[in-house]
Formats: structure tokens, C-alpha cells, sequence
């Protein structure tokens, strides 16, 4: 295996001249938080969008610049959102540069075709119905009942069953989750101020469960954070 290159070093340069690029894009800021959600579609300046999708990661770990804004006391923890680090860095063009260089992970994509976007479980996702979860503690394909409130959109509230059909290099610990919103501005909009507590139990056979704890499985505590 080669070495695995941090964010800092593949953004100066050390993959240049492989023909690995796939796309540019006009904005750093994007194209971090695209890292971060693990698909979407770019625009094309020709016209008409370019769907994309995961293709592996460089071996780094995750660091979320959501905790570093707050331990740092940029942002406090009760504003912290994807819209609010994004607000921040469009603020703070050098330091935001600065700052997403601190997540030595980095994302890279390759062109979807037809349903997408494409979980870790190998199907399309489906809007409101797909969840990433840490495989570590849950198995992809679970089916999940899911009880969520929103922190930042009181209206806002998640009582449905879901399906385990994604990861993310976020998603870590066996009470974390990730729901998938769709596609378009007003699913990005829901997922960017998403930050909720809530419980989930998972829907599994009598006996599955019995072997697992006595008396059933049913985890519950921090659901659907957001990717920060």
C-alpha cells in the first residue's frame, strides 16, 4: 500500500500528474462539505449536473471542524451546524482554508448513473428512509424504528421506520446515526441544521435479539447529529 497522503498534502499537490481528477469545481467550501456527505451533484458550467458518488477515502481518521469551532469558543456548541461552519468559513476565507486542512480525511468520488445516491449496502438510498449507522455496532440492511427531535427545528420530528444502508467516517459509536434527506436545496437545507437527540430500536428476530442482551436489544441516546 502507498502512503496515505492527508488532505494538506494531497491540496498541495501530492497526487498531481496521476489523472485522478474527475471534476474542478469553483468552490472549496463545497466541495469539503461534498466530502462530508459522501455524494451529490455538481453543476456543470456547459449546463446540466454530474451526479457523484463515494469512491474511497486516503486512510486518514475524521476530524469534525464543527468540535474545533467550538473548543476554540468560534461557535458555540448550541449553534453548531453545517449552515453556520458554512456561513463561518464564507466569513473567514483563510482561516476556514486553515481549518478544513486540520481534517486530514479526504473523500474521493466517482460519476454515478442511474438511481443514486449509492449506500455503503451497495442500493440507491431512499429520501427519509436511509440511514448511515457505525457497522461496528449495527449491521447494514437492519430495519430501525426511529424517534428523533430536532434541536435547531422544533417543528421538525422523526417517528418512522428507517433502513441501515449507509456509513460515514462520522457516523462512529453505536448511537449515532445519519439520515438521508434527499436530493435538491430543501433536503440540503433540512441536513445541514439537522441536529437531533432521540432513541432508536432495532427490528430484529426474537432469537437474534435474545443472543444479543437478554431480553431484546434496544440502544438509545444521540440519533441523526449532524456531519459536524
Amino acid at each position: 500500500m502507498g502512503r496515505q497522503y492527508t488532505r494538506a498534502e494531497i491540496e498541495d499537490g501530492a497526487l498531481t500528474g496521476q489523472d485522478l481528477e474527475l471534476l474542478w469545481v469553483d468552490d472549496p467550501i463545497d466541495a469539503f462539505f461534498l466530502q462530508i456527505q459522501g455524494s451529490g451533484r455538481v453543476r456543470l458550467g456547459r449546463g446540466g449536473n454530474l451526479r457523484v458518488g463515494y469512491d474511497g477515502q486516503n486512510g486518514q481518521p475524521y476530524v469534525a471542524v464543527g468540535r474545533l469551532l467550538i473548543e476554540r469558543g468560534i461557535i458555540p456548541r448550541d449553534n453548531v451546524t453545517m449552515a453556520t461552519i458554512r456561513t463561518w468559513m464564507k466569513q473567514n476565507p483563510e482561516a476556514g482554508a486553515t481549518l478544513r486542512r486540520e481534517n486530514p480525511s479526504y473523500v474521493f468520488f466517482r460519476e454515478i448513473r442511474g438511481d443514486g445516491p449509492i449506500g455503503a449496502e451497495g442500493v440507491a438510498l431512499t429520501q427519509e428512509r436511509s440511514i448511515a449507522v457505525d457497522r461496528a455496532f449495527i449491521g447494514l440492511g437492519v430495519p430501525i424504528w426511529l424517534e428523533a427531535d430536532e434541536r435547531f427545528a422544533a417543528a421538525d420530528s422523526v417517528r418512522h421506520l428507517v433502513v441501515a444502508q449507509d456509513t460515514g467516517g462520522a457516523i462512529k459509536g453505536p448511537v449515532r446515526g445519519d439520515l438521508f434527506w434527499g436530493t435538491g436545496s430543501a433536503a440540503a437545507d433540512r441536513a445541514g441544521v439537522m441536529n437531533a437527540r432521540g432513541h432508536y430500536y432495532l427490528l430484529l428476530p426474537r432469537k437474534v435479539a435474545s443472543r444479543l442482551v437478554p431480553g431484546g436489544l434496544t440502544p438509545s441516546g444521540r440519533v441523526g447529529e449532524g456531519a459536524d
